[in-house]
């Protein structure tokens, strides 16, 4: 089995097998032959030691032309650094949501603009948080209301079972209310 290391993320030949040189751990076995694209020592060596035969193919260079930056290299330079600062601050952004809590950046527009769909997402999770509470508050409310009801029930149970014993009338142990009343109801009038 022949297998190419690169890090492309496009053009992929469907009849061959490709491995990222980012993640290389070790040589995999049955491996008969490896293309390397692109500098990665790592790779050639590990399957160099294990006698698997190596083939290094260069990476293409790309020029990369920036639209009204001229060919000035000091132009590019500061379209370079904007690039730079803009990167870190969306880093700065990033590393303080990852330690909970974030501030807005002085500067860079993705920046600002990730802070604000950020702290948008906080505040409809805090707004969910408080819904959240209040339906809680709302349902230990109910089960008290409910509670209450059972015990009020309870006791006009028991009143209604004290008059049929009085009165010598038999009923199940555990009858509903309903049936007692209806029975209650059936006692002749004194």
């Amino acid at each position: 089995m022949e297998l190419i290391y690169s890090t492309q993320s496009s053009g992929f030949d469907p009849e061959k097998r490709y491995r990222n040189p980012e993640h290389f751990e070790r040589p995999e076995a049955g491996v008969t032959g490896v293309v390397v694209v692109g500098d990665w020592p790592n790779v050639v060596d590990a399957y160099e030691n294990v006698g698997v035969e190596v083939t290094l193919k260069e990476v293409e260079q790309r020029l990369v032309l920036v639209a009204g930056a001229g060919n000035n290299q000091a132009e590019l330079e500061e379209l370079i650094g904007k690039l730079r600062a803009e990167s870190d601050t969306v880093r700065a952004v990033i590393d303080g949501l990852e330690a909970g809590e974030i501030e807005k950046p002085g500067a860079g527009e993705l920046a600002i603009r990730l802070f604000h769909s950020l702290d948008a997402i906080r505040l409809q999770m805090a707004e969910l948080a408080g819904a959240r509470d209040d339906l809680a508050v709302e349902n230990e409310t109910l089960r008290n209301e409910l509670a209450e009801l059972k015990a009020g029930e309870g006791v006009e149970v028991e009143a209604l079972k004290a008059k049929l014993d009085a009165a010598g009338v038999t009923y199940r142990a555990n009858a509903s209310k309903e049936s007692l009343e209806k029975l209650v109801a059936d006692l002749p009038k004194a």
